[in-house]
């Protein structure tokens, strides 16, 4: 059945608005991560394994929604600042494990707290109610891939 255009209209007026508060809340939060001089795409790598420890660069990439290709380069600039070395495991040699440098834990700790504050600070503007309702209707959309 071919939607309406009134069902057309407010499906892009509602997906316009998710995409503006995303892109605009993304936008205040990366500050904090930019004052230390990282990427978004960094700061999920070291976040990634701040909480979930050494992890392959095919399972960071899927846990923080990027091409293996796009991690990889990520990956070398972490490298490059010291923030994350890469091992191989002893059990398979071709396996490369990413961990964090001392330096890179010191880091990601430091900006995980500032970044968790201001996630807090901008979730403010909703009430508890409200930021339910918002994550489960997130959730309900982001579980529809592989549907039609």
């Amino acid at each position: 059945m071919k939607p309406t255009n009134t069902t057309t209209h407010r499906a892009l007026n509602t997906y316009t608005k998710l995409m503006r508060a995303a892109e605009s809340v993304t936008s205040r939060v990366g500050r904090t991560m930019g004052a230390s001089d990282l990427t978004i795409s960094q700061f999920g790598v070291l976040e990634a394994l701040l909480h979930k420890g050494p992890l392959c660069q095919r399972d960071i990439a899927a846990k923080i929604l990027k091409s293996t290709g796009n991690i990889t380069l990520v990956i070398d600039n972490l490298e490059k600042r010291g923030l994350v070395r890469r091992e191989r495991t002893n059990e398979d040699r071709r396996y490369l494990t990413i961990q964090l440098t001392e330096h890179g834990l010191e880091l990601i700790q430091d900006v995980f707290t500032r970044v968790e504050a201001a996630i807090v600070e901008e979730m403010q503007v909703l009430t508890n109610d409200e930021q339910e309702a918002l994550g489960g209707l997130c959730k309900k959309l982001g579980i529809r891939e592989g549907r039609r």
